[in-house]
């Protein structure tokens, strides 16, 4: 008879291939792979009943996931961003200079600027109705799709932002100041409780929304002070003169941004944990068209490049025309002046976009009246014409800045000299790593590899040491489990160029294992693993090694974090044995109310505290930590791309001021592993 082990590992075994593989997006080169069709049974009736229309915001509460993202804690976050772009759009005509949100104790939240207030007498294509219950209540309802409301731009394209916030909320209430009076309207669900109407007088103009989330349709209400502040700072570096105040009546805590340097102020604060080769960051600011061209950069002596773009206010993450204009600017002007003043040699080849951008810390911010971008999330702008504006923007001004300085403009040279040589190296090895590779039948010695060949149905442990190694090899379920042993600790890439990255051992048996390139070469289509999980030991050595690989894939192969492929293994940290009682535990909270419960029905209670992976036998990994259906594994995102890069850069750099304060600062809550 099998044991329990082999009957659980063959358990997660028939789940994983009873799984549907998930069929590969080509690009439009060729076709996904053919679903399999269930065998044609007796049609059911199928009439005009079965089609069902979904009424005014019903769409949204039926798949808020179209609208805002997710129901998680993402798309939480999401609605706040939705109230508060409609108050920047107001920001970007110059009808608002103040901005305040208010985290409620009810889990409410209530926003209130100072624009002009939307407008409450009777819309033309809704007779008797008001146009503020059609901006609440109507999808692709605003003043964004042409006409004189929004003259500059406005981030809130689409017109569903805040009709859906209003679909997606229990309980939501309206109060606009507007021609010397105060109007409100209050819903439910996204349906009006009562028609709007006058509730006094009122000094001044803006807009008041207070919304609760229902939580039949949302997760959580849970809101995160942190992400919500990082975001306003940026809105605030995007908008000089605008106030932005937050405030979490739950813990009394608040922040207030204000920024007169704008983008040169978030330049510097990019770079604040660096040593920069610029005394000042380079700004550019141009009308051109209808558009709005706003631009800082600041070289440092790191190797990673810095760049964050926005359009009208929304952070472009996906990038678009804009920064395809900005790089392209860059890497020719560059080019133009190395060649001209001879410091760029005729023996040498010209920059790449990679050389030039080595080192680098930018901000783009377009506004512009009709911004395209792809789907609601608005991760991609498409306007073609901005591409050539930025273009000629950066193209002007950094030929000044680099006639003007010609010691700052030498030293950018030579970084850019010193990127393209070490460019040269690392291809060298890359080649040399392929011929390598070739005799080595492409796959490192250590890896122990799993006999499935479906990326989407495999995991890569990668694993400390040979002791975890040998744990991880023996209790593994080999069909769809593979485990690479690192050996130490890996090289700081923060620190390093390609070409030195590429020379670590470990590096390149890692990187051969993944099969999915690194830098130029990167293609996560080869990818061989659908998920690749750090498992290393709960102590200091092994939170070190975690956060060494994290700063890999983040600086190196950021795409298998945002695609999500990273995670991080939550081995126990207790082992609790009363009687014939065995139970693990993974922080010292839950072991003191374990032991609380156990003491209350035995005497004799052995604690094992895992230190190492290599302490529990293999057994007790599958069970813990590798079993599908009993393990728990934390997923790897990057939430704030601007908080990881400062992260990173403070606690893995050169700089050695910045971290020693961290420290300092938290050495009161920090816990020691004797």
């Amino acid at each position: 008879m099998a044991s329990a082990r082999e009957q659980d590992r063959a358990q997660a075994t028939r789940q994983l291939k009873s799984t549907p593989p998930t069929p590969k997006d080509d690009g439009g080169n060729g076709t996904a792979p053919p679903r399999n069709l269930p065998t044609k049974s007796q049609p059911s009736d199928y009439g005009s009943d079965a089609i069902r229309i979904l009424e005014g915001l019903e769409a949204v509460r039926v798949r808020p996931g179209m609208y805002i993202g997710s129901t998680d804690i993402r798309g939480l976050h999401h609605l706040v961003y939705e109230v508060v772009d409609n108050s920047v759009d107001e920001v970007l005509n110059g009808g608002c200079d103040h901005i305040e949100i208010v985290i409620q104790k009810d889990g409410s939240v209530r926003c209130e600027d100072n624009g002009r207030g939307i407008p409450v007498d009777e819309h033309p294509q809704r007779p008797g109705v008001s146009t503020l219950e059609v901006v609440m209540t109507v999808l692709h309802a605003g003043a964004k799709f042409g006409g004189d409301g929004y003259k500059m731009g406005s981030g809130g394209l689409h017109g569903v932002g805040v009709s859906a916030v209003n679909a997606l909320s229990e309980y939501c209430r309206v109060e606009v100041k507007r021609n010397g009076y105060r109007y409100m309207q209050e819903y439910s669900q996204g349906i009006p409780k009562a028609p709007v109407k006058k509730i006094g007088k009122a000094d001044g103009t803006g807009t008041v929304t207070i919304f609760r989330p229902d939580l039949t349709v949302m997760e959580t209400n849970d809101y995160q002070f942190d992400v919500l502040a990082q975001r306003f700072r940026e809105m605030a570096y995007l908008n000089r003169g605008l106030t932005i105040y937050l405030a979490d009546e739950r813990d009394d805590n608040e922040v207030t941004y204000y920024f007169e340097g704008g983008l040169q102020s978030f330049v510097r604060h990019l770079n604040k944990n660096k040593d920069t080769l610029m005394s000042q960051p380079l700004h550019v600011e141009r009308r051109m068209d209808k558009s709005y061209i706003e631009i800082a950069l600041q070289y440092n002596t790191g190797v990673a490049e810095t760049l964050f773009s926005f359009a009208n206010g929304i952070n472009t993450v996906d990038g678009g025309s804009h920064v395809t204009g900005f790089r392209t600017a860059l890497t020719r002007t560059l080019n133009d002046y190395g060649r001209r003043t001879n410091l760029l040699k005729e023996a040498d080849s010209n920059f790449t976009g990679d050389d030039v951008r080595e080192g680098l810390t930018a901000v783009i911010s377009v506004k512009l009246p009709e911004a395209q971008f792809e789907g609601q999330t608005k991760g991609k702008l498409n306007n073609a014409e901005v591409r050539n504006q930025v273009d000629q923007a950066l193209d002007e001004t950094l030929q000044q800045y680099l006639e003007e300085t010609p010691a700052e403009a030498k030293r950018i040279i030579e970084k850019c000299l010193t990127a393209a040589r070490a460019r040269e190296a690392a291809r060298k090895a890359r080649d040399l790593v392929r011929r390598k590779d070739a005799l080595d039948s492409m796959l490192p010695g250590k890896l122990a590899d799993c006999s499935e060949r479906r990326p989407e149905r495999c995991e890569l442990y990668l694993v400390e040491g040979d002791s975890a190694g040998g744990s991880a090899k023996q209790g593994r379920d080999r069909h769809f489990q593979a485990i690479l042993p690192l050996r130490g600790k890996i090289l700081n890439v923060e620190r390093a160029r390609m070409d030195k990255m590429l020379a670590s051992e470990e590096i390149r048996n890692l990187l051969t294992a993944l099969g999915a390139g690194v830098g130029e070469q990167l293609n996560l289509d080869k990818l061989r693993y659908g998920r690749v999980i750090c498992m290393t030991d709960a102590d200091v050595d092994g939170a070190h090694i975690r956060t060494l690989l994290l700063t890999f894939f983040f600086r190196n192969m950021p795409e298998m974090i945002t695609r999500g492929h990273l995670y991080i293994a939550q081995p126990p940290l207790y082992r609790l044995t009363a009687g014939k009682e065995r139970q693990y535990v993974y922080s010292d909270e839950e072991r003191d109310d374990l032991l609380k419960v156990l003491g209350e029905k035995y005497k004799n209670i052995a604690i094992q505290r895992y230190k190492g992976l290599g302490e529990m036998d293999p057994e007790e990994l599958w069970d813990t930590t590798m079993n599908p259906a009993t393990r728990t594994m934390l997923q790897v995102s990057i939430e704030d791309a601007m908080r990881a890069d400062e992260t990173f850069s403070m606690l893995m750099g050169d700089e050695v001021l910045p971290r020693r304060r961290f420290i300092e600062s938290r050495a009161r809550e920090a816990t020691l592993d004797l």
